[in-house]
């Protein structure tokens, strides 16, 4: 911004200067007729009525015996001392007084004269200025981009929720930083760095921020993306640059966001490796090794990508811990909700744990979104404060969009959506092992025609192969409640039957679930052909196997979708009721809902 305020008085300069040229090229200003023509001139002096003539160049000033002035012209190369004498007219003493006077010039004349000269001299000023910032910023291209946190941020450990674990792990290394002598003299050293890793969302930045707030030491935050440039060798420079600064501000932390940007597995795709990234890499872990014993210097590093890192990375001594962000469970959403809802205006109807329970698989991220949007809604509507409602609308705008009431859907499809949602409810309603019905609506969504959602009656880090088969028919129960009531299938099922394969898949190929293949894991080679390695090796089955897999994975789907039909079959008429129920009301849930679901269901058996 600076440097654009010293250029514009330069470019201002030069935009009037042109346009005055142009001006004075195009709109020359015409000279002044003369009073008198030359040859009339003579004439009058002949005739001795001229006391005076003064000479400017070739414009003549002439006063006659009665006082009178008038303005002639005559030609460069010719004298008027010649032109009178040449006539026999007396000039001087006793005859015409000649005075001859140097031209001045005019201002007009003097501008058009200096005009391309001080354009010229513009021009050359503004291109120096351009070339030196030019040349600043190439020999500034090898200077580390890191921002160095001198104010202290506003969030600090207080406002980290959800992930105590985690940030005792963090208040540990503020401790190392303020008091070194209490780990030291037990013989305990400074850890090297510190690796984030958990899923998007979950507070990895949040929690480097907290650090910042928390340490009193100089902060380096950098991105990983800003270590690489086109030009080989740049990144590495940048490297050097950071670790120097961090060095010289040491007890100091950095914090780099992203570093599998940068940190990829050496070596890794297809084609062979990146030149810049990989001494980018190099430089990196030369910096992290090279520190001097006494050098208080930490690096935080953060991804949700801790596969594709390469092992030179994550052996200790450089990563020496690796703190894992998992997503919070009810008690820490209870918290992350608590900390986002602090110092907003609410209602009393506002249930922070039955919203921590409906909010099952949020991240931290999701539950900031969530109150954000149910403030935005409750704004909307001119309310003082924030209520339940606002914040229940909000959930289900996070989970499948907002709602969709402009448009038109036909009478015919709101019939297929309200049996096709219904018949999810009512097999989840009647397998023992499938989660709890809590809302059911055929409004539409993004790009559903409506949605059931389910919640677990509590958090589970574990799933069971029982679950699993619940789960997928409660997926196919949709589809089959449409050719129970209709006597057709739709395309709505198409993201129910995706969801199904790929449960049905994982159970077979990575949970070892599957009675005819037994306990094995079965290589995808997914994760390989991103990074780029054993693309060529193939799966570590045989084709034999293969089909064994693929009829395994149609059997389980098989069996789901014979489950659900059992379900339904013994709650044809709850089906009915429930889907006209839906046509009415359009969402169901609560306590009618759940009178609705078990006032007459009956439980069916998962099928053999």
């Amino acid at each position: 911004m600076n440097q654009a305020k010293r250029i514009k008085p330069i470019q201002w300069l030069l935009v009037s200067g042109g346009l005055l040229l142009l001006l004075l090229v195009f709109f020359p200003r015409s000279p002044r007729p003369p009073d008198l023509e030359i040859s009339q001139l003579i004439q009058l002096a002949e005739a001795g009525q001229i006391a005076k003539i003064q000479v400017r160049g070739d414009k003549l000033e002439v006063m006659s015996i009665d006082g009178e002035t008038f303005r002639s012209r005559k030609e460069s190369s010719v004298s008027v001392l010649e032109l009178l004498d040449q006539r026999g007219i007396a000039t001087g003493t006793g005859g015409i007084q000649v005075d001859v006077k140097e031209e001045g010039r005019s201002f007009f004349s003097t501008l058009f004269s200096i005009m391309p000269l001080v354009i010229f001299g513009g021009l050359i000023f503004y291109m120096i200025r351009r070339s030196r910032s030019g040349l600043s910023q190439v020999m500034g291209i090898g200077k580390s981009q890191a921002r160095l946190v001198t104010d202290k941020p506003s969030v600090t450990f207080q406002d980290v929720a959800g992930a105590e674990e985690a940030k005792q792990e963090l208040v540990e290394i503020v401790e190392f930083l303020r008091e070194p002598e209490k780990f030291a003299r037990l013989g305990a050293k400074v850890p090297r760095g510190v690796l984030l890793t958990g899923a998007p969302g979950t507070g990895k930045t949040l929690i480097g921020r907290a650090v910042a707030g928390e340490a009193g030491v100089p902060f380096f935050s950098v991105s990983g993306s800003e270590f690489v440039e086109m030009f080989v060798g740049v990144g590495a420079s940048r490297v050097r640059d950071l670790f120097a600064r961090a060095k010289e501000a040491a007890p100091a932390i950095v914090f780099i966001d992203e570093i599998d940007a940068v940190g990829r597995h050496r070596g890794a795709g297809i084609g062979g490796g990146n030149d810049e990234r990989e001494q980018t890499l190099n430089q990196i872990l030369v910096e992290m090794d090279g520190f001097d014993e006494r050098t208080n210097v930490i690096v935080i590093a953060a991804t949700n990508r801790p596969d594709v890192l390469d092992p030179a990375l994550l052996r200790p001594g450089r990563f020496d811990r690796r703190v894992v962000l998992d997503l919070p469970d009810i008690k820490g959403r209870e918290a992350i909700l608590a900390v986002h809802l602090r110092g907003k205006p609410i209602l009393d109807d506002v249930d922070i744990p039955t919203l921590a329970r409906q909010t099952h698989g949020f991240s931290g991220a999701d539950l900031a979104n969530l109150v954000n949007e149910a403030a935005i809604l409750a704004a909307r509507q001119e309310k003082s404060a924030t209520s339940l409602e606002d914040l229940e609308e909000a959930i289900d705008r996070v989970i499948a969009g907002p709602a969709r009431r402009s448009r038109h859907v036909s009478e015919k499809e709101r019939e297929i959506v309200a049996y096709h949602e219904a018949g999810h409810a009512l097999v989840a309603a009647s397998l023992p092992n499938a989660d709890t019905v809590h809302k059911v609506t055929i409004v539409p969504r993004g790009s559903a025609g409506g949605y059931t959602r389910l919640l677990p009656d509590e958090d589970r880090g574990l799933w069971s192969k029982g679950q699993f088969e619940a789960m997928m028919a409660v997926m196919m129960g949709g589809q089959v409640a449409e050719e129970f009531a209709l006597g057709d299938i739709t395309t709505g099922a198409s993201n129910d039957l995706k969801n199904a394969s790929e449960v049905a898949r994982k159970m077979v190929t990575e949970y070892g679930m599957s009675e005819e293949l037994g306990p094995r894991s079965f290589d995808t080679g997914q994760d390989m052909v991103f990074l780029g390695k054993e693309l060529a090796q193939g799966h570590n089955y045989s084709d034999a196997i293969a089909e064994k897999i693929d009829a395994e994975i149609g059997s389980l789907l098989h069996k789901a979708q014979q489950t659900a039909k059992k379900a339904l079959e013994t709650n044809k008429a709850r089906l009915t009721l429930l889907a006209n129920k839906l046509l009415s009301d359009e969402t169901i849930e609560g306590p009618e809902l759940q009178q609705l679901l078990n006032g007459a269901v009956e439980r069916a058996p998962m099928s053999p």
